[in-house]
């Protein structure tokens, strides 16, 4: 009896290292996560060129960019659409496409040409339930040392909300800076949570040491962290 060998790549997962690759974009050759060493990047995926949920979120991603780069994060897409398709779509974004007063919007990010897949693959951005020929629209966040932080997964038909991929961002690496946890809806300003004491003496000593913390129980404190603080420290990375 025949078999048929088939090839199965794991999706990575947090705390991975992030699959290596080398690609051509519309920004030229790229080699990554190794060109990134040293700041936060965002690698996401979209479906498809010349599609309009696709185009409200580059739209929109290009409008922010300077935003993330101040926060020491770069920006780099993908589809599985060729790379002429990608010049042509961005261009027609460009010159024909005028949406929630953005006009003229010229992406500058690279987008990755991956007509084999091979990319789209490693990162399991393919879901065969949705789409065996076109990526979900992924979302990594990989660390300066080339670690993934966080991954997020939307449907073809969602559009992403790129105001918490931005938080969820500064959430990160405030909390990578304060060694602390960010609680449910965190903004910059809001207070954070404080490692958990370990047991109720600890966290008596505690609350009774250090007057900005406040605790509910034993296993649940936080304490206050400006807004200022905060953006000093995601700003200057």
């Amino acid at each position: 009896m025949e078999t048929i060998e088939t090839s199965i790549i794991p999706m990575p997962r947090i705390g991975d290292k992030a699959p290596e690759f080398k690609a051509v974009t519309t920004q030229g050759p790229i080699n990554f996560p190794a060109d990134y060493s040293g700041k936060w990047v965002i690698l996401f995926s979209h479906p498809a060129d010349f599609t309009p949920v696709c185009t409200s979120e580059f739209m929109t991603f290009a409008s922010l960019e300077s935003k993330f780069e101040d926060a020491n994060c770069s920006l780099v897409g993908l589809s599985v659409d060729g790379l002429y398709s990608h010049i042509a779509w961005l261009r027609t974004i460009r010159e024909k496409i005028e949406y929630k007063g953005m006009k003229d919007v010229e992406v500058k990010f690279p987008l990755i040409e991956d007509i084999t897949m091979e990319v789209a693959k490693k990162y399991g951005m393919i879901q065969p339930g949705e789409s065996s020929t076109k990526a979900v629209r992924a979302v990594f966040f990989v660390d300066p040392k080339g670690i993934i932080r966080a991954i997020i997964y939307y449907p073809l038909s969602l559009g992403r909300n790129f105001d918490e991929l931005y938080r969820a961002l500064v959430a990160m690496q405030t909390a990578d800076a304060f060694s602390i946890a960010t609680p449910a809806d965190w903004q910059p300003g809001d207070d954070v949570i404080v490692p958990t004491a370990g047991s109720c003496g600890v966290a008596k000593e505690r609350m009774e040491s250090v007057d900005e913390m406040h605790c509910y129980d034993w296993f649940f404190c936080t304490k206050k962290l400006d807004k200022e603080t905060v953006l000093k420290t995601v700003l200057k990375n």
